[in-house]
């Protein structure tokens, strides 16, 4: 306690931030890499106009509420006023939109990476660049927005994310770290930047529309993990903690993505180490040995936070559809009044899958709350089918709602797996999917078909990964690459549970996704009938 009071005191903490799709994390960490405190603010995107969007104010508000929380919980603790702290790193949703003017304003509405609304110009990009471009991809939506003679076009000053966002108006630098970078324009991981033949041939593109702007000219510029990437500024200072206790001059850290603070939070930046990320949305991360023989509308290719090319799968939907249906058994229990609590409800829900059949008794159901890119949807339907021969019980019901979480991503991992033998040892698993104890870890690991692990340290996610990469900078002067730090330094002594597939199981999933994929046309009719 003594100790903790003094690095409190001293500034030898470190803070990372996370502005995740339902939740805005701030979690402290020891000089001993482990969280002493944390706080939370819950929040959700809204759909707008179309649009799949946060507002700035909410931005705000959920940030300082975040930190406010984790403040009072320092006091708590440790009876300490958290007035300095050694460095910050700000993470958030990779992707999406956010187009700003020469003063700063935003010009259209911040469009999230949810957003499935670019598909003309993520094809044309695919088509000109050789390169996969997802639909959520930043430089997708300024393409579209380019054709479709949306008229703030050409007033851009700055396009940036989330994280860069919040990380610019803190500190006054427009940058973004190499793996967040990665999500907004493709990588050359040779020289950790903007891949620079494809930042010519958009710039060739946009002298057809005459703009007033080159593609640099508006791009953050990109750091790699060690990099110091400014200071808080006073105002800064008084933005995340308007009661100004909080000292300016702390350093920060490049700002990150959700995908790369993963990989960190995992110790998955190594080649041959993979991570998959499940909550509201799904991706798995591997760090590849070689490149991709050719290329695969359904893999993006990102990096590490350290410039390392990783084959990405993504799903926008995995954790929602389970969500609602709990919220539907949570209202039947209280309306029995039957007192029991959220959590309690998931963790018996999410157990009685275990006991369900391996192939979920002929159920299906699709999780589309959104489209699907790699099932080609551009909207989505939940959905819920059985057939007069399904066994409809409890077990298979949530068991199949757990399948279909993974379904969208199993059709893209098999691409790695099967088309490229990509070979890992293991996956590491992290976020809500994870949280019943084995149910979600023996799900992926059916669904993988490869053993999956998750560690004691998983649930702390992206804004413990975010403050590792910041303690890292602090360290970077004993020219310990991120790899090695991780490593020797955070993971050395860390317990994990490894679980391997059963056979049984894997051949039950097997037969739920011929069934999952030959009724991806029942989702097509749910989606063109219902508008």
């Amino acid at each position: 306690m003594a100790n903790t009071q003094k690095a409190i005191e001293s500034g030898k903490t470190v803070l990372g931030i996370e502005l995740g799709s339902t939740r805005i994390k701030a979690v402290l960490i020891s000089e001993d890499h482990m969280p002493i405190a944390s706080g939370s603010y819950e929040w959700e995107n809204r759909y707008e106009s179309g649009v799949w969007t946060y507002g700035l104010e909410a931005v705000w508000t959920g940030l300082q509420e975040s930190y406010r929380n984790l403040r009072n919980d320092v006091l708590e603790k440790f009876n300490t006023p958290l007035q300095t702290i050694g460095a910050i790193g700000f993470s958030g949703m990779m992707h999406g939109y956010m187009a700003f003017d020469k003063d700063g304003k935003l010009l259209v509405p911040f469009r999230t990476w949810r957003n499935t609304m670019t598909g003309q110009a993520a094809e044309r990009l695919t088509d000109l660049f050789q390169f996969n471009i997802p639909q959520r991809w930043s430089i997708a939506h300024l393409y579209q927005a380019i054709l479709n003679r949306e008229s703030h076009v050409k007033d851009i000053s700055h396009q940036t994310t989330l994280a860069g966002y919040v990380h610019w108006k803190l500190t006054g630098q427009k940058v973004l770290g190499v793996g967040e970078a990665s999500g907004m324009f493709p990588i050359d991981s040779k020289a950790n930047d903007y891949d620079a033949r494809m930042i010519e041939q958009f710039n060739a593109q946009l002298k057809v529309e005459n703009l007033p702007w080159k593609l640099r000219d508006i791009l953050p510029k990109v750091l790699v993990a060690g990099d110091s990437a400014g200071v808080l500024t006073e105002e800064g200072a008084i933005l995340l903690d308007p009661t100004g206790q909080l000292q300016a001059g702390i350093p920060l850290c490049p700002p990150e993505g959700d995908a790369g603070t993963g990989m960190v939070a995992t110790n998955s930046v190594a080649e041959r180490t993979g991570n998959v990320s499940a909550g509201t949305s799904v991706f798995a991360m591997i760090v590849l040995e070689k490149a991709l023989s050719k290329l695969y509308p359904e893999i993006d290719m990102v990096t590490t936070p350290t410039g390392k090319p990783v084959a990405m799968v993504h799903a926008n939907n995995c954790t929602s559809d389970l969500n609602a249906w709990v919220d539907l058994f949570k209202e039947f229990t209280d309306a029995l009044g039957v007192e029991m609590s959220e959590s309690k409800l998931f963790e018996m829900l999410f157990k009685k899958a275990l006991s369900g059949d391996a192939d979920g008794g002929g159920l299906l159901a699709y999780n589309y709350f959104s489209g699907e890119s790699i099932t080609r949807f551009e909207e989505g339907r939940p959905l819920f089918i059985r057939t007069p021969e399904s066994r409809f019980t409890l077990s298979n019901f949530m068991r199949v709602h757990l399948f279909s979480a993974l379904g969208t991503l199993k059709i893209g991992m098999d691409i790695l797996f099967e088309q490229e033998k990509v070979r890992i040892d293991q996956l590491l698993g992290h976020g809500g999917f994870f949280k019943t104890k084995e149910v979600g870890q023996k799900m992926m690991a059916v669904a993988m078909n490869v053993p999956v692990s998750v560690m004691e340290t998983a649930g702390e996610g992206g804004a413990w990964g975010i403050a590792l990469l910041a303690s890292h900078m602090l360290h970077k002067s004993e020219n310990q690459p991120l790899e090695a730090y991780l490593a020797d330094r955070v993971f050395a002594d860390e317990k994990s549970i490894r679980l391997a597939p059963d056979q049984a199981d894997i051949d039950g999933f097997t037969a739920f996704m011929e069934r999952y994929k030959k009724g991806l046309v029942i989702e097509r009719a749910a989606v063109d009938a219902l508008r």
